[in-house]
């Protein structure tokens, strides 16, 4: 299945570019539990290599509390993207209201050493509506 990248956000010639999907599958309405997967594609269009070191997830619920979630790489990898090449990873996020939002960046380091701060394009989480 093709990803439709529905969100993007071009830094220094770091494209993010994401894809979001409700899991109704994966989501328990009736316990408060609500689930998405989300796509996300990042693709280097600078003239240097690039290696992904870290992310910063700002992940607001449907009440307005935000969880922060920092950590190493994504989904287990660092990868490394020489110019014009592409990574891809799939991941997930609960929340216990029917619709949120996440944003965030990542820290890429530069063949110098030097950092580089990456956005990730703002995306709502939002649940198809229920008849009550």
């Amino acid at each position: 299945m093709k990803a439709l990248f529905q969100h993007t956000a071009i830094t220094h010639g770091i494209a993010v570019r994401v894809a979001v999907s409700f899991l109704p599958e994966q989501s328990q309405p009736d316990a408060g539990k609500w689930f998405w997967v989300y796509h996300i594609r990042i693709e280097n269009h600078s003239r240097e290599r690039v290696q992904l070191l870290t992310r910063h997830w700002r992940i607001t619920d449907g009440q307005g509390s935000v969880a922060i979630v920092d950590g190493d790489g994504v989904v287990g990898e660092q990868p490394v993207l020489a110019p014009g090449r592409s990574h891809d990873y799939v991941s997930g996020c609960p929340l216990d209201t029917p619709h949120g939002s996440m944003e965030g960046f990542y820290t890429f380091e530069r063949e110098d050493g030097e950092p580089l701060e990456v956005r990730i394009p703002f995306f709502p989480l939002a649940a198809p509506a229920t008849a009550d």
